[in-house]
């Protein structure tokens, strides 16, 4: 955990010269509770990780308000939030946004699940002039326009399968290898396809089939027909969790062997668990895992991040709860660093 936080602390500097070093009326602070908003995907196809990242949300606001809060000004503030579900369509993310802002009076957002809503959300934040600090858009596209008011906790989408790409070509003797690989058209899966590309010119590899998942990420017979035929040393797919799922159950029903599959969106240990020996060979990028030794005073040691995280919900935190958390422990420091509830200063 301390990992996420560490990187995210680096931002706190930048947060802190938007929020000031004095207090304002026109903050939403309501007695002793400072009133974050959020976006989140409850329904649609985003709804999985929508309630990971909500989950983690409120972990993190659980803990920080039983540890003491936040003082700002001599005083001791906890967190709330007003959540709203975009149902996983970028048009409503954005109207909700508005909403948060202009009807609810939210002055400090949270952002919401996946980079395609991010970046509708982050216009309207951006040119009302209201923080938000994201922990689920990696889309590179984020953080190219100049936003002044977008400040994310996790690392870029094109660094995500980077690396199995280097992997593939260390299994294979130091040789380069062939790709096949299939995206959704979202703004994330297509950084990390750039990603993918980069890695294989860097290795001197060759992408074979370079296709793209429909829409409702329910069907990759077409590509892994393809896969079967051409035989490449890896697969990689960027379809959110319900991508993840389709790809290892077809390459199952369709008997397609492929020495490594390369996804985002996925818990190799909860498809080793849905999918059994299906799911051998898969690897999944996060930002975040439990066995990682790395400490923060809040929560303690990522196992114990699992444990409490577990005993709450019922089900093991994906790294897309634990940099959701994260995203609450940014806007905690960066107040009480400001000594402000001013976004303007």
């Amino acid at each position: 955990m301390k990992k996420i936080y560490k990187f995210a602390f680096v931002l706190l500097s930048a947060v802190g010269l938007i929020l000031g070093i004095t207090s304002t009326s026109f903050s939403k602070v309501e007695g002793n509770k400072i009133i974050l908003g959020a976006a989140v995907s409850l329904t649609g196809k985003y709804s999985t990780n929508g309630k990971n990242t909500k989950n983690g949300y409120n972990l993190a606001v659980e803990r920080i308000n039983e540890m003491g809060g936040v003082k700002v000004g001599g005083k001791t503030y906890e967190f709330d939030i007003i959540y709203y579900d975009d149902e996983s369509k970028g048009d409503r993310a954005a109207a909700l946004a508005e909403r948060l802002i202009k009807q609810d009076g939210v002055k400090y957002m949270l952002g919401p699940y996946s980079s395609g809503m991010t970046k509708a959300i982050a216009p309207v934040t951006e040119e009302n002039k209201i923080p938000m600090v994201e922990a689920n858009g990696a889309s590179r596209s984020l953080f190219t326009k100049g936003y002044k008011y977008l400040f994310a906790v996790l690392s870029a989408a094109n660094q995500y399968l980077e690396v199995a790409i280097d992997l593939a070509v260390e299994k294979n003797g130091g040789k380069p290898v062939d790709i096949a690989m299939a995206f959704e058209q979202d703004a994330f899966s297509q950084d990390v396809r750039i990603g993918v590309v980069e890695a294989a010119e860097r290795t001197g590899s060759k992408i074979t089939i370079d296709d793209k998942l429909p829409k409702e990420l329910n069907d990759m017979a077409a590509t892994l027909a393809k896969v079967k035929a051409t035989k490449p040393h890896v697969l990689v797919v960027s379809g959110h969790t319900k991508g993840a799922v389709t790809a290892v159950k077809q390459l199952a029903e369709m008997k397609v062997d492929v020495p490594m599959l390369a996804m985002t969106h996925c818990d190799a240990g909860k498809l080793s668990k849905t999918q059994g020996t299906n799911a051998q060979y898969a690897l999944c990028a996060a930002q975040w895992h439990k066995s990682l030794s790395y400490k923060d005073k809040f929560f303690g040691t990522g196992l114990a991040f699992d444990a409490d995280y577990t005993e709450k919900f019922g089900e093991a935190p994906p790294y897309q709860s634990a940099e959701s958390a994260a995203a609450l422990l940014v806007w905690k420091s960066a107040f009480e660093r400001a000594n402000s509830f001013d976004t303007e200063k």
